[in-house]
């Protein structure tokens, strides 16, 4: 029976009745009834979690099998399930459909996989000086097109931006937790929260979800992709708030009258001072021939990005990769912590065994979790920068030597054999790599929430 026959029997429209077979809608108990009547089944039956035998459980889970992204994803032509489809039939789609889903749902790289990739971006984010043309042409015609001219970017120019692509923008309060924004593709609506996301505003995650379709992404094929794609997505987002032409220009000036300054790029541009300094990688090494290193750390010195191209040595494992290891503690980025303004910009000069260079670091208040942006460049280019007059200079041996890698030999004469530590547990170790396309994004929960506002 097909829905259109059953809803002239219940007096129902097939839409209707098509909410409730999808769990949708719930149904009144008098509408129940008048269906158990329509079908000739008990009412309780229609209650029932459990299928009335495994032929109809194959049909139902096929069913839901050709609703699912994965099995549309195919290309095939739905498959409309008669008494003449043998149940052996069904069985082996369920099971084709079950290992196709547990392969998509497998973790999208092992960790090893993952830190490799971050290794691999971060070596040809140092080959071509952490500059990309093309992103930096896709920004600018986009800010051509809506007529930009100078400044920080306003809101309205954002939002024609986003209205240049066909896309509107919709403020909500149930985002699901594990994104940054949604976007409904079929209504060409993008969905955000109004409230910082971390370091990341809102306009800030309005343009990053942008850049993936004016750059052209597809679906990652794997986790190096992925990374690949929220790299180059981030740097539009910049690159249009930010914009080369008058950032380009703005820096040059700053640079004749030996007053380069991150804060004041922030606040010239209106952005969060780590967009500031890694935008300042983007553009210090074309435009103003300075190499420099940025990095992101936490108050313990545990790096979480990093990168270089003026010959400083991070902290790095066996496959290159340098998130989750830990800075000296000699280091700008972890002396901050210990200043008395920890909030204000804290200049210093450090002597390593790659070479001298001047840096400075800065803590943003407004993060529930510190972490220190530090931006530097080789001593040589210090000369260029408001904060070059510090008197701050430390000596780092990392990572040989007492300095960090082992306790000071007068220390460890004195505790080694007398201490033990309870050690805080790192349930990051314990934690599975997230899985999906998008990895840790729950799929359900952002589908529930795009059919949740298709009917508002």
């Amino acid at each position: 029976m097909t829905l259109a026959e059953l809803g002239a029997k219940v007096g129902r429209a097939p839409s209707a009745l098509s909410l409730l077979e999808n769990g949708r809608r719930e149904p009144k108990l008098s509408l129940i009834e008048t269906l158990a009547g329509a079908l000739s089944v008990p009412a309780g039956e229609l209650l029932r979690q459990q299928p009335p035998s495994r032929r109809a459980q194959l049909e139902i889970a096929v069913e839901e099998a050709q609703r699912d992204p994965v099995y549309t994803d195919l290309g095939l032509p739905y498959l409309k399930i008669g008494a003449r489809v043998p149940s052996d039939v069904l069985e082996h789609l369920v099971a084709l459909y079950t290992e196709l889903r547990r392969q998509r749902t497998r973790p999208t790289a092992t960790p090893e996989e993952a830190r490799l990739a971050n290794a691999e971006l971060r070596r040809a984010m140092r080959e071509r000086g952490n500059y990309f043309e093309p992103i930096e042409q896709a920004a600018a015609e986009e800010l051509d097109a809506v007529g930009y001219r100078a400044g920080a970017l306003s809101q309205g120019t954002l939002l024609s931006i986003v209205g240049h692509h066909g896309f509107s923008v919709r403020y909500v309060q149930d985002l699901p937790r594990s994104v940054r924004s949604v976007t409904d593709l079929r209504h060409r609506q993008i969905y955000l929260k109004q409230e910082s996301v971390g370091a990341h505003s809102p306009r800030t995650i309005l343009l990053q979800t942008l850049g993936h379709f004016v750059l052209g992404h597809d679906t990652p094929r794997d986790f190096a992709d992925f990374l690949r794609q929220r790299v180059e997505a981030n740097y539009f987002a910049a690159a249009v708030l930010v914009p080369e032409r008058t950032a380009g220009r703005y820096l040059r000036e700053a640079k004749l009258a030996r007053d380069l300054s991150v804060e004041d790029l922030r606040d010239v541009f209106a952005v969060s001072y780590e967009m500031a300094a890694h935008r300042f990688t983007n553009l210090a090494t074309h435009h103003l021939g300075l190499t420099c290193h940025f990095v992101k750390n936490d108050e313990s010195g545990v790096i979480y990005k990093a990168y270089e191209n003026d010959g400083l040595v991070l902290p790095r494992d066996a496959s290159g990769a340098i998130e989750g290891q830990r800075m000296c503690r000699k280091w700008a980025g972890r002396l901050v912590f210990t200043s008395a303004d920890r909030f204000s910009p804290y200049h210093q000069y450090t002597d390593t065994p790659a070479g001298a260079f001047w840096c400075v670091s800065h803590v943003d208040p407004a993060r529930e979790r510190g972490f220190a942006i530090t931006l530097g460049t080789p001593y040589e280019h210090s000369r260029w920068f408001r904060g070059r007059d510090t008197v701050t200079r430390m000596a780092s041996r990392c990572p040989d030597g007492e300095c960090c890698q082992r306790p000071p030999s007068t220390l460890a004469s004195r505790w080694e054999g007398m201490a033990w530590p309870s050690a805080r547990a790192h349930s990051h170790i314990l934690s599975a790599l997230p899985t999906g396309s998008f990895p840790g994004v729950d799929e359900t929960d952002v589908y529930e929430f795009l059919d949740r506002h298709e009917r508002d």
